[in-house]
This record gives structure tokens, sequence and C-alpha cells, in this order.
């Protein structure tokens, strides 16, 4: 792997742990591409080409595998996680959770209770990761 291969690399890895720590809060692909050092264009294809998905669709899992935690642990209301997570409003959040898990956040706590009687965390949380 060539040096520019390994700095891209570096810098794209410094923007998705920017972006792993501040999930809930409002990044936008300015600020992401300042991290990176790059013009906004440049940033977005390369951090598709180099994680398989574009930023934005990276911040949406990250914060949907978040909420996924908080309804199937807390009792907390749906529209308060929602908020907690990044999401501007629960219709928002409503449509990208089923995108990503196919099913809406009520549903999916109703079945995690129910199932995950008796069942080991860590193979629920191997199980339950929404893909891409």
């Amino acid at each position: 792997m060539s040096r520019a291969a390994e700095e891209t690399n570096r810098r794209m890895l410094r923007v998705r742990d920017a972006m792993d720590r501040a999930y809930a809060q409002p990044l936008d692909i300015p600020a992401l591409a300042r991290i990176a050092h790059v013009s906004q264009a440049h940033f977005t294809r390369t951090f598709r080409a180099t994680f398989g998905e574009t930023p934005h669709r990276y911040l949406q899992r990250r914060r949907v595998e978040r909420a996924m935690f908080l309804l199937r642990e807390t009792d907390r209301s749906v529209t308060d996680i929602c908020f907690e997570v990044g999401f501007g409003s629960p219709g928002t959040f409503s449509r990208t959770f089923h995108d990503i898990v196919g099913r809406s956040p009520r549903e999916y706590r109703k079945e995690r209770r129910t199932a995950a009687m008796g069942v080991p965390t860590c193979f629920t949380m191997a199980w339950m990761r929404p893909s891409s």
C-alpha cells in the first residue's frame, strides 16, 4: 500500500471515529471534510470507497444501533430515544429505523422483550446488528 493510500485511510478512520463519538450531534459533510482535511466532494467519494457506504448512511446506521440498544435496555419512550440518538423528528427516526432494521421501533422493542428471555447478550447483539 502506498504512503498516500495509508494517509487517506488514516484520515477516513479519524472521521469515522469522530462520527462514532459524536453520533448524536448534528454532523454535516463540511465539518467532516474539515476533519479529514479534504474537499467535501472528495471526502464523500473517498468515505464511500473506503467503507462501502456514504457518510450519511453510516451516521444513520450508528444512530439506529444506539437506538436499538436503548429500546432493548430501557423503558424510555421512542420519542425520547429518537432525540437522544440525534434524529430531528420522530417520523424520520421511525422511517430510517424501519429501512435499516425492517420493523418499526415499537415492533422491535416488543419483539426483543419477548425473544431475549434466556438468550446470551453477546449472541443477541451479534444477531441484531443492522447491516448497511
